[in-house]
């Protein structure tokens, strides 16, 4: 079978990123302490000294309550309408060829590099559902430092970062599979694992389910459930069917699914030592100018995964309740319940108590995971303003290396 052979710039929707770094001032949120290296483990809480629920409260109790967490929460709500929904840099920045619109990101063309922008939309069943305040630095930081943190298990296409929302990247053929892995039974959407288990599938994307299941437990090992991407909804396939397909090459794929699970497994790591459940995720990748299988589009951030609080998951799985959860979930669970995201054309609008709420856990999530205070961009300037001067310096230094 002949391996995939994708055009030289990413598809509209999706994103790529090299670990290649060079020497021009870019931003970072992480000091060379924050990473983690190939021999160091990451900073364990000692559970003798402090119970796993009392840590968690306080960490809680330190984003709610403290001076920083007010400012954070003064500055989400002053900003729910002045969030970076599109961007336009094809029109401020010399030099970028096109522009291409993904779910999340505002892809453009910059000859041997692709711009990323990370805008604040809030992508779910396949459609745009609000613009949520900080969403898109929170989700280019959060990436930024497990790209930067798992580069002992897989390469990544990322070359630097100019601002906070924008991450530059080498071009990639992209492999067109999303490698989703779940750890948990449980989801809301129509290909969520929970939901096609409800209906009694138990072989789903080549993996043998047990009976007697509940939702939201843990499974016996952690699974990787494949889909296809395609332009409206992406499509569970199995192993086999992406080789027979021509999608992936089965040595390709192999190698894309020993990095996917070895990169679940150490952010399940760093997340339980953070009080955290990462419960399933996807990632995406393809291979560089040297036909190098590299990580590409984004890492471990509440938009492309799932996080529970874990003091609290016993208890309520006991007591038939959801899991505390610090990702996008009780947001499309409350589309589900009051329209159809799937079918309506229109649908209604996202309250303000919610969207806030969101953008607070997000930064929550990005503040543990990191272990680092989430800055406020300075708005003494218009944002799309501050991004298209970055990213014009930055080409800028690029072009002349």
């Amino acid at each position: 079978m002949s391996a995939f052979t994708a055009p030289t710039l990413n598809p509209p929707t999706r994103a790529g990123f090299s670990s290649r770094t060079f020497s021009i001032a870019s931003f970072s949120p992480f000091s060379p302490g924050n990473r983690i290296s190939k021999e160091d483990k990451y900073p364990s809480i000692s559970l003798a000294a402090m119970s796993t629920h009392r840590w968690q409260q306080q960490r809680l109790n330190a984003l709610v309550g403290s001076d920083h967490s007010e400012q954070i929460l003064e500055s989400i709500q002053e900003s729910l309408t002045n969030c970076l929904t599109e961007t336009d840099l094809h029109l401020t920045v010399p030099g970028l060829k096109s522009k291409s619109r993904g779910k999340v990101r505002d892809i453009y063309d910059a000859g041997d590099y692709l711009v990323l922008v990370t805008t604040d939309r809030l992508s779910a069943f396949d459609r745009n559902l609000a613009s949520i305040p900080f969403k898109g630095q929170v989700l280019n930081e959060t990436s930024l430092w497990w790209f930067y943190n798992t580069e002992h298990i897989t390469p990544n296409a990322v070359v630097l970062s100019p601002d906070r929302n924008v991450t530059i990247a080498r071009k990639c053929s992209v492999f067109p599979v999303e490698f989703v892995v779940r750890g948990y039974v449980t989801g809301s959407t129509d290909t969520s694992l929970w939901t096609v288990y409800n209906k009694g599938l138990r072989n789903y994307c080549g993996n043998v389910l047990p009976e007697g299941l509940v939702k939201s437990q843990k499974l016996p090992a952690n699974i990787l459930t494949p889909t296809t991407k395609s332009a409206d909804h992406d499509v569970p396939v199995t192993p086999d069917q992406i080789v027979e397909q021509g999608l992936m090459t089965e040595t390709d794929y192999a190698e894309a699914s020993r990095k996917a699970l070895s990169l679940f497994e150490y952010g399940q790591n760093i997340a339980s030592e953070h009080g955290l459940i990462l419960v399933d995720t996807k990632y995406e990748f393809g291979k560089d100018s040297d036909g190098k299988i590299v990580l590409i589009d984004e890492i471990h951030t509440p938009d492309s995964s799932r996080y529970w609080i874990a003091s609290s998951y016993e208890e309520r799985i006991r007591n038939g309740l959801e899991p505390e959860n610090i990702d996008k979930e009780f947001l499309r669970l409350w589309f589900k319940e009051n329209c159809n995201p799937y079918e309506d054309e229109v649908l209604p609008e996202a309250p303000k108590e919610l969207v806030s709420e969101l953008a607070r856990r997000y930064i929550y999530l990005f503040e543990t995971i990191t272990n680092s205070k989430f800055e406020l961009p300075v708005l003494t300037e218009p944002i799309h303003d501050r991004i298209s001067k970055n990213v014009s310096a930055a080409l800028s230094t690029l072009r002349s290396v």
